[in-house]
């Protein structure tokens, strides 16, 4: 092999020319190796012409497409006018290795209005094109910012462009408080829907994005799933018992999809206050009783201790603890009626003509509170001791001894079974 020196640049040895040939080989095949595949290939949609109307027959398609690299990708229709409407924005993708990416389309994209066209009160999130002639687009950028796209055109035929409208959503009133205390317990909801074969759902929503469902009143008109006015009677699940959503301001969401997959939305806010399940109970189970054996003419005298170990106030009114009946007067007879809603604590005898008839509050001034309207709450998580008397004027009855018993009255709403038939006492009347 020969060679030549070159002055100050050391020697340099000259490849024969079969060598030369296997270098600009080698570096043929790096360059081509270092070439990028098609971000995007094998875009294809199953057909060109879709008739989006729930009927089964040519309602989708379906698109397929490859990736060779993590990209994003959108999917979009342009029509004659260069209106875009959006299918898929934006999306991450990975490689889609073996098997190309699939989905199906119905027609439906995000939500749109017309030229000129108005909603009343409600929108429009998802909705079927348009008939006409659409040019598709699928389209995605690698992160790099490299962006391909391949687009072809679809026909939309006879596609059912009614919206499930929803129409004069209203929820009242807008705070209530679901504590089983007979005030602005519960909560109402009305939306005419507009459309048939659509399912409507309302739910409150959370700050956090938790979903509280609303079931439909029972004796709504509407027939489910019809045209028609739909009502919802919402207690936040304290009938059943259950603790309601924690006190706070939520958006109340009405939503309708029909059959071809469009959806329309409306809302309104409802704030929750004093919400909870009422709990209170008479302390120990215990009852003081004055005495066993009286003599016609005087008087039972009680004491026992309400406890509110709820996380509610409970309501209550009148007569005032320390009240003393003559066993032939009533609540009714001192001028209290019942009230829904309202805690009291009764007393009973058997031979009483009404179910407990003597009645007092659940506390008196020193404990109680009392709202902007009047009413009095024995607070969460406070005890109350209440005393009271029946003189027995009347030896009415077949029964002497008889039994008499304390318990705490949940008016219209129960009397739980702790709460009933409290520490009796064998009464004997002696009648002179």
């Amino acid at each position: 092999m020969s060679s030549r020196t070159l002055k100050n640049r050391g020697t340099v040895s000259r490849a024969p020319a079969s060598g030369m040939a296997v270098l600009f080989l080698l570096v043929v095949l790096v360059v081509a190796g270092c070439r990028q595949q098609p971000l995007l290939s094998d875009v294809s949609f199953s057909s060109d012409r879709i008739t989006p109307n729930a009927d089964h027959d040519n309602d989708i398609l379906r698109i397929e497409y490859r990736l060779s690299r993590a990209a994003n990708l959108s999917i979009y229709f342009l029509d004659a006018a260069g209106n875009r409407y959006v299918f898929r924005q934006n999306e991450p993708r990975a490689p889609s290795g073996d098997d190309p990416y699939s989905v199906y389309f119905s027609g439906v994209v995000d939500g749109y209005l017309l030229p000129g066209e108005t909603l009343a009160g409600f929108q429009v999130t998802q909705r079927v094109l348009q008939d006409g002639i659409y040019t598709w687009v699928v389209e995605a950028t690698d992160r790099q910012g490299v962006t391909e796209a391949v687009s072809g055109t679809l026909t939309i035929a006879d596609a059912d462009t009614a919206l499930p409208e929803l129409l004069n959503f209203s929820v009242s009133p807008p705070v209530f408080t679901p504590n089983r205390d007979g005030i602005s317990d519960r909560a109402r909801m009305n939306v005419f829907l507009t459309k048939a074969d659509t399912t409507l759902t309302v739910y409150l929503l959370d700050e956090e994005g938790t979903r509280y469902h609303v079931e439909p009143d029972a004796q709504t008109t509407a027939i489910a799933g019809q045209p028609g006015l739909y009502s919802f009677d919402y207690d936040a699940g304290v009938d059943l018992g259950a603790d309601p959503p924690p006190d706070g301001t939520y958006v109340v969401w009405a939503e309708a999809q029909d059959a071809v997959g469009q959806h329309t939305v409306t809302s309104a806010t409802l704030t929750i206050q004093n919400g909870g399940v009422p709990r209170a109970y008479i302390y120990l189970g215990e009852v003081e009783w004055s005495d066993r054996s009286i003599v016609l003419g005087e008087t039972l005298y009680f004491t026992l201790t309400v406890e509110n170990d709820g996380a509610t106030p409970i309501r209550t009114s009148g007569p005032p603890p320390g009240t003393v009946y003559d066993n032939t007067q009533n609540y009714a007879t001192l001028g209290e009626r019942i009230q829904s809603g309202v805690f009291r604590v009764a007393i009973h005898c058997e031979n009483a003509l009404i179910n407990y008839p003597w009645r007092w509050a659940v506390g008196d001034e020193s404990v109680l509170v009392e709202d902007g309207e009047g009413h009095r709450y024995l607070p969460a998580g406070t005890r109350a001791v209440v005393t009271g008397g029946i003189r027995f004027v009347e030896a009415s009855g077949a029964r002497n001894p008889q039994y008499c018993w304390a318990g705490l009255i949940h008016e219209d709403v129960e009397i739980s079974q702790v709460n009933d038939r409290v520490d009796p006492v064998f009464l004997f009347i002696e009648v002179p």
